[in-house]
């Protein structure tokens, strides 16, 4: 009762101001303005509850009958469009080159082509990525119109229809840093200059960085985040990002690496900076300190899988700095934790094999790879570490003793067999040939 109340006194207000100003109404609405004005009422009504489906038909209307009436047609238009896709996926090219459309007449009657192509361009490389050197070319024309007042959907669409490009096999590597290099002095432009957009563009720029990060390396990496370092030093997003990447690139050794650890470390000191610094610490060859930080990472860390993944970086402190029975401890915790975890018995098996040189004796030494290949072959169970653990296991049980080795040392292959030294573990006698 409430809604057909407010719905009437849209149509009201507007029968009131078509009655006041009918000589307006029919330049700017065109013969039918009255039927104008309804539809155009009735689907912003839907629109605002984000009811697109009620929307579809008088918005359609008004966007046939009477385009030129308001921008807010081709604004608006966009969302019904993609609400309607999602329901109708068999007629979804249809759908597309109806969105693409809309932006067209919005140039037609409204201009601003620029900033249009751009959200063009987006709409289409996320829509369908078949269709990615179409958007490449959209948003290319867009940025050039634009420069740094391209949009950040535009700058972002354009880096991820060339990604689609080479990921179809019609772009390379060398494309995709090319695009990027086009397009992060727009990015930091905009993020240097604040404006309205500026919190968008640091939003895509996380994006963006994310995907040029599966193609960058190392060096391209360092390079990037240098050229950003000293504008960026006090905000902790982009340095959390940077750590983050460089991380998983293994640049733990780089001297950005340390300033950009130690810096957030300084402003954040938390369970995953602290860890940062560990690695960082483990890198300048600095092993009391790496415990120390990786110690604090621990009792930081509340949520319980992130606690594992810090009891392992406390491992590889204490295996680096070669108190191998408290690495092993470290790999034990984590396995508490999170039982039959693949990344824990590779940890393990490698704190075996680093530890091998502790045990006197070249026969007792090799009698280590039984151990560590135990170890492996417990992580291949877990699909994260299957390959790596096979590959582990092929490369170590060459070093198992030969059976002329065990013979003299009074042990039969098959049988069980206690390694010594700091292991103190039991295992089964395997040979080499």
């Amino acid at each position: 009762m409430i809604k057909n109340i407010i719905k009437f006194g849209f149509l009201f207000f507007f029968m009131v101001l078509y009655t006041f100003n009918s000589t307006y109404a029919q330049s700017k609405f065109g013969k039918d303005s009255l039927s104008c004005l309804e539809n155009r009422a009735i689907y912003y009504q839907s629109y605002q509850q984000k009811n697109y489906e009620d929307a579809l038909k008088p918005w359609r209307w008004a966007f046939i009958n009477c385009p030129q009436s308001s921008e807010n047609i081709f604004r608006n238009g966009p969302k019904i469009i993609k609400a309607r896709m999602k329901l109708d996926v068999e007629n979804k090219s249809s759908y597309i080159d109806t969105l693409m459309m809309i932006f067209d007449q919005r140039i037609q009657y409204f201009g601003k082509e620029g900033y249009v192509l751009g959200l063009k361009g987006y709409e289409l490389v996320i829509a369908d990525p078949n269709r990615s050197e179409e958007a490449r070319n959209i948003l290319l024309q867009s940025i050039e119109k634009q420069g740094n007042k391209s949009g950040p959907q535009a700058v972002y669409g354009y880096i991820k229809s060339i990604v689609n490009l080479e990921k179809l096999g019609l772009r390379s590597e060398a494309d995709v840093l090319e695009a990027y290099s086009y397009i992060d002095p727009i990015i930091q432009y905009n993020i240097a200059n604040k404006s309205k957009n500026t919190k968008y563009f640091i939003q895509y720029s996380e994006k963006i960085e994310k995907l040029f990060s599966d193609y960058a390396n190392c060096n391209d990496l360092i390079s990037l985040f240098s050229k950003k370092f000293d504008s960026s030093a006090e905000d902790l997003d982009f340095l959390n990002r940077a750590v983050k990447l460089l991380d998983n690139k293994d640049c733990t050794s780089s001297e950005l690496f340390f300033k950009v650890s130690s810096k957030l470390y300084e402003l954040d000191p938390s369970a995953s900076a602290a860890d940062k610094m560990s690695k960082m610490s483990i890198a300048r060859g600095k092993y009391s300190n790496a415990i120390n930080f990786a110690k604090e990472a621990v009792d930081l860390e509340a949520e319980q899988n992130q606690k594992a993944i810090y009891h392992l970086s406390l491992a590889d402190a204490y295996r680096n700095a070669g108190s191998y029975v408290s690495a092993r401890n470290e790999v034990y915790k984590a396995l508490d934790i999170r039982k039959g975890w693949g990344e824990a018995y590779m940890n393990l098996g490698n704190i075996y094999i680093a530890g091998a040189k502790e045990c006197a004796g070249d026969f007792e030494k090799s009698t280590v790879y039984w151990v560590a290949v135990d170890a492996f072959r417990r992580a291949l169970s877990d699909e994260d570490t299957k390959q790596r653990a096979s590959r582990s296991i092929n490369t170590y049980s060459k070093y198992f003793p030969n059976k002329e080795t065990c013979f003299f040392n009074g042990i039969e292959d098959g049988k069980s067999h206690v390694v010594g030294c700091w292991i103190n573990q039991s295992t089964i006698v395997r040979t080499s040939d």
